[in-house]
């Protein structure tokens, strides 16, 4: 079993898989070579990024992160800014710090292949790291995988076949399930709530009170990025030329009081959801949820709904409702992928609308069978949605796409509720294999390749 904890991490846009997934890798080539005593013997550092890493990496910051993973910096600890800075300083000096001890000779667009032509075989998304001495001989040549909401693998380990249907840790968790049949006859078993099943788990891998402190730092992260979404203006970087819209949004809102027209619920979950996306974007601090180009739908529908009658955040319904919707996300992660390079955006959007319709339906009083349903709904009508970002950023057609997919997750809550258990057509499981089918099938150029779909039909915006 993973931790929710593994699903939610706060890093930075606009990419997990092509952002915070290479800066973790880049990191972790350099910890092997202090490891094994080849650091300082280390001259060149040569990285060909493969498949979906090239096709869409220059607009998915993926190369300033490895960088910044090869200088030691880490995505949930890195302040935008300074990273920045600190790109800057090698352009110009020619010379990086690998583990910010060991300084090399380092040029971005010498040391760094855009290998494009090359689609691993075991995950689309391929980064090989070389590391040679001053003889030229290799000290060491390893090939690591960016799998989806910033988890990495070594090539041993995808190759390595799972036991059952799913991959299995030597955390031990008194309620081990690897299918939605599974947690619910648990759920039954037990009599207990899907949050609830979690929670316990969770205390195999920590102490209750640093699992709760997890969570609310999640949670208040979610919501500091919407504050920051909400207050920047001008233009997006990458040269798409887009406008942040949720600023003028978020005043428009605020300036009106509120109606009685339902519409408006659109209003301020598009708002929160934008805000998120476009702060994703820029490069901002963002939670993977489950990745960084579909953060926007949790935190749009926690800040509307997990709130008490004085507008004040709700800390027991924000727990529960990260909770439940981390609970849907594991399953995904163990029976499909999150990565839109291997799923199409139905890997990031369809499974945060999953996600936050089946935490929505659990705060509104659902039992475990409807949140399941609620889930489902959720991915249902999310099946084939296609990856091709404009430019390869995460703007055209991802930041409205978010705001898209908060409303379709509060609408399949409702559905959820108002369907009884035994209508339930299609299970949960059900759909995230057909989820998993219908990703690959796919055709490569609409998963987050930019070779087809919107991302060749239209030049500029």
């Amino acid at each position: 079993m993973l931790s929710i904890l593994d699903i939610f991490r706060i890093g930075i846009g606009p990419s997990s898989s092509h952002t915070v997934g290479p800066m973790r890798i880049a990191a972790m080539f350099v910890r092997a070579l202090r490891k094994s005593g080849k650091l300082e013997r280390t001259q060149r550092v040569q990285i060909e990024l493969q498949g979906s890493l090239a096709l869409t990496g220059t607009g998915h910051g993926t190369i300033g992160a490895s960088v910044l993973g090869l200088m030691g910096y880490r995505p949930d600890r890195l302040d935008p800014d300074e990273g920045e800075g600190a790109l800057e300083q090698v352009r110009e000096s020619g010379r990086l710090s690998l583990g910010g001890s060991h300084a090399i000779a380092f040029s971005i667009r010498d040391n760094i292949d855009l290998a494009g032509h090359i689609v691993p075989d075991l995950h689309p998304n391929g980064m090989r790291l070389t590391a040679s001495d001053a003889e030229g001989k290799v000290l060491s040549d390893r090939t690591y995988f960016s799998t989806g909401g910033g988890f990495v693998a070594t090539e041993a380990q995808l190759r390595k076949p799972a036991k059952g249907d799913r991959v299995r840790t030597a955390v031990s968790v008194p309620y081990d399930f690897g299918s939605a049949e599974e947690l619910l006859s648990i759920c039954e078993r037990e009599a207990l709530a899907i949050a609830e099943v979690v929670l316990a788990n969770e205390d195999a891998f920590r102490s209750r009170e640093k699992t709760l402190q997890g969570i609310d730092r999640i949670a208040k992260a979610m919501d500091q990025c919407i504050e920051r979404g909400l207050s920047q203006t001008g233009i997006l970087p990458g040269g798409l030329n887009v406008h942040r819209r949720a600023p003028a949004m978020w005043d428009r809102l605020n300036g009106t009081p509120r109606s009685n027209e339902r519409e408006e619920l659109f209003d301020w979950l598009n708002c929160y959801a934008m805000a998120v996306n476009e702060e994703n974007a820029a490069g901002g601090r963002v939670v993977t949820a489950p990745t960084n180009g579909a953060a926007g739908i949790l935190p749009a529908v926690i800040r509307f709904y997990c709130k008490t009658a004085d507008e004040k955040p709700c800390r027991d319904s924000r727990r529960k409702f990260l909770l439940t919707s981390g609970a849907i996300a594991l399953l995904y992660k163990q029976r499909a992928s999150i990565s839109g390079a291997e799923m199409g955006c139905q890997g990031e959007v369809g499974v945060a609308c999953s996600m936050a319709a089946g935490g929505l339906a659990a705060l509104w009083g659902a039992s475990p069978p409807q949140v399941a349903s609620a889930a489902e709904i959720g991915m249902e009508h999310n099946l084939g949605l296609t990856c091709d970002p404009v430019g390869g950023l995460v703007q055209v057609p991802c930041i409205e796409r978010n705001a898209i997919g908060a409303v379709k997750a509060v609408n399949a809550a409702r559905l959820a509720l108002h369907r009884e258990e035994a209508e339930t057509c299609v299970s949960l499981d059900q759909v995230i294999e057909t989820m998993r089918q219908t990703g690959l099938d796919m055709s490569t150029k609409y998963k987050e390749t930019s070779q087809g779909g919107l991302a060749v039909n239209v030049i500029e915006c």
